[in-house]
């Protein structure tokens, strides 16, 4: 649930800080990759030392760590995260944030990420209620940050009331939320710009055309718009490209090897000519299914008396499959143009066509696929026998694009280094 996401927790003082051992362990269950930052109060009730084990990362604890600043070690953690946490959130902790201070590690990187920052209060049920601690709550809302909590109940002090920080599996059931509502893939599966540097990438885009007669043909709603976009995407990244692009009504980015097609027969032969010079083959076209067995050399006329007419179609080669299996077989990345149940045919087409990732999005919907300019899609790929997703916001197709491209870098280069280590 929390795959590849990025968690910055921060705890600071207070008895509440034991809690969030066990907060630890139950982020890195869902797989999230957690760094922690202390507080100096944190530290009189918990060691560093037990977070560096749970987490298996260092723990920070200083601003100013001469080895870590030599890198500008705090902005580079503040960058990093996709959430930051902070649990327990001390009454003094939220009065810092709420101030704009940046006096310790912990209120710098909240201050100086883009990240959603999440707040756990813990503190005496007098501090909590007390009239500044509950404008700090609201100046904190104000500013962008959740809260989480406070619970209700026995205080270690053996006060009752509102200041408990909330159970570890509430605080986790929350995180989870909020990384679910995330506005761009996590940091962790985006590689940087120019990481396709030196590489050939080929895309597929757009409908094609099986003729029926020199006037009629096959063919489907397809605009292109995606698989251009992922062209200029590519390039941006770094990369050579080439563009197969069956009848579309819109401009190929410069700078790109355009291929122009027309049936799907076409478009493989022009995918087979460029294929030993490809390090990733993205299939973003809609290809016809079939085709007529039998083109007509001249235009079919009504005939008197006959309402109805029968074409004999054959299937069209699978072109994506045909790369997947091919001796020279580049990172290959498959699309599913779905009307129902899009995940779950996504999902078999990856296995059965032997696919690196697979991108399915729902074509029944007006808002978004085909001649739209807006997108929503499901990236789907294996990982260590287990089937991973991956799902960004709806989003221009241009913009998608880029997250898309880089996801799949990303997954290249991890593969190209473990195949390397093989």
């Amino acid at each position: 649930m929390l795959a590849k996401v990025r968690i910055l927790l921060g705890i600071s003082g207070g008895i509440a800080a034991y809690k969030s051992a066990e907060l630890t362990r139950l982020l890195i269950k869902a797989g999230a990759d957690v760094r922690v930052v202390m507080t100096e109060g944190a530290q009189a009730f918990i060691t560093p030392l037990t977070f560096q084990a749970l987490s298996g990362n260092p723990v920070h604890t200083h601003l100013l760590d001469p080895e870590a600043e030599a890198g500008m070690g705090h902005i580079e953690l503040a960058k990093w995260a996709d959430l930051i946490v902070v649990a327990p959130a001390s009454a003094d902790v939220m009065a810092r944030l709420a101030a704009g201070m940046a006096n310790d590690l912990l209120t710098t990187l909240c201050l100086a990420t883009d990240a959603k920052v999440l707040l756990a209060p813990a503190m005496n049920q007098a501090m909590w209620h007390h009239p500044a601690t509950q404008q700090n709550a609201r100046q904190l809302e104000a500013y962008g940050y959740q809260l989480m909590g406070p619970g209700q109940g026995e205080q270690a002090c053996g006060d009752v009331g509102f200041g408990r920080m909330l159970e570890p599996e509430q605080l986790a059931d929350l995180i989870i939320a909020a990384a679910g509502e995330l506005q761009s893939v996590p940091k962790a599966l985006m590689a940087p710009q120019g990481s396709l540097s030196g590489k050939t990438v080929t895309i597929t885009a757009g409908p094609t055309r099986e003729a029926v007669d020199p006037v009629r043909y096959i063919s489907n709603h397809s605009s292109g718009k995606m698989g251009f976009a992922l062209a200029e995407a590519a390039l941006k990244a770094g990369a050579q490209v080439n563009l197969i692009a069956g009848p579309v009504q819109i401009q190929a980015p410069a700078g790109v090897n355009l291929i122009a097609v027309l049936s799907a027969q076409q478009m493989l032969e022009a995918s087979l000519l460029v294929i030993e010079q490809t390090d990733i083959f993205i299939a973003a076209a809609a290809v016809a299914d079939y085709r007529p067995l039998n083109a007509a050399d001249q235009k079919m006329k009504k005939q008197p008396g006959q309402n109805d007419l029968v074409l004999h179609l054959v299937q069209n080669p699978d072109i994506v499959a045909t790369v997947a299996k091919h001796e020279a077989r580049p990172f290959t990345v498959g699309f599913a143009a779905e009307t129902q149940d899009v995940d779950a045919y996504a999902a078999d087409k990856l296995v059965r066509k032997n696919l690196d990732m697979i991108i399915a999005n729902d074509v029944s919907r007006t808002d978004i696929g085909f001649n739209s300019d807006q997108n929503a899609v499901t990236l789907l790929w294996q990982e260590e026998g287990t089937l991973q997703s991956l799902r960004p916001d709806q989003a221009a197709k241009q913009d998608l694009a880029q997250d898309l491209m880089r996801c799949i870098a990303s997954r290249f280069n991890l593969q190209s280094k473990d195949d390397a280590q093989v």
